[in-house]
């Protein structure tokens, strides 16, 4: 694929990327790909969307339900997942009542990782072995701290993901809709790095990209664009729309060189994909 020469650019010692698309039959294959794919990088809050799928797994288990409290006074485990429980973004103060903004909340995330726990007897990164990696193949990922932003992963290994998302196997179709569609309508917050969004529409686990700009996904992404980018310079989007998805991983903090040369790459990665 010419569209991830773009890559090569980058001003980034490392990176990898692939794209990954949906045939009409529903199989999913690699239509392009660059770098090392067995090189690891920190995945950043990339990781949150993977803890999220490990505790949609919990969900369906029946270890916990989403209106299950957990988090602050009045929080429930959906709000965690949205980023509408109130919590702060890196520590334990409580900034807004439950389902009325979203901030966005490593703490959150964290509180989710507890609250999977305590439900299961099971401690988080056991659990996401257990649940997620190793049903998908993932043998060279790990979480290392974290469920927040303590992922490390190959490029291979979030392929692997990507091709999950984009044809799920370990969720039912309902769970999978739910978390990739808005929860708690409506909310205004800011979106890390690119400023206060109109609402800042969320999943459960996933971040979605709605009508948003700017934005981290190109404008030629369909507003049911779900994904997640962090700040060890990487990104995962998975356009329904498109029957496709992109994962670049890269070992360069995110700054204004990813908010300017991650758009144009995703709008050509969606020109240049074959007819479905």
């Amino acid at each position: 694929m010419q569209a991830l020469k773009q890559v090569a650019d980058w001003p980034v010692r490392n990176a990898a990327a692939a794209v990954l698309a949906r045939a009409q039959d529903g199989s999913v294959r690699r239509v392009g790909e660059i770098g090392d794919p067995a090189a690891r990088f920190p995945l950043a809050s990339v990781s949150k969307p993977v803890s999220a799928y490990a505790a949609l797994v919990a969900l369906e288990e029946g270890a916990f339900a989403l209106d299950d409290p957990a988090g602050p006074p009045g929080s429930t485990v959906a709000h965690l997942l949205a980023h509408a429980s109130g919590l702060a973004f890196s520590e334990p103060g409580v900034l807004a009542r439950p389902g009325t903004r979203r901030i966005y909340s490593n703490t959150g995330f964290e509180e989710l990782g507890r609250a999977l726990e305590a439900a299961t007897g099971i401690g988080f990164a056991e659990y996401l072995a257990e649940a997620v990696l190793a049903p998908l193949g993932m043998t060279s990922s790990a979480l290392e701290s974290s469920p927040a932003y303590g992922v490390s992963s190959t490029l291979d290994d979030m392929a692997a993901f990507a091709a999950e998302l984009l044809r799920p196997t370990l969720l039912a179709p309902e769970t999978f809709t739910a978390a990739t569609t808005v929860a708690f309508r409506g909310l205004d917050g800011v979106l890390p790095g690119f400023g206060m969004q109109r609402p800042n529409d969320w999943g459960l686990g996933f971040e979605l990209r709605g009508r948003k700009t700017p934005h981290w996904t190109g404008s030629a992404n369909s507003p049911a664009t779900f994904g997640h980018f962090g700040r060890s310079g990487t990104f995962l989007w998975v356009d329904p729309a498109a029957g496709a998805a992109c994962v670049c991983l890269t070992d360069r903090d995110f700054g204004s060189w990813a908010a300017e040369a991650w758009p144009p790459l995703s709008d050509a990665v969606l020109a240049e994909l074959p007819p479905r």
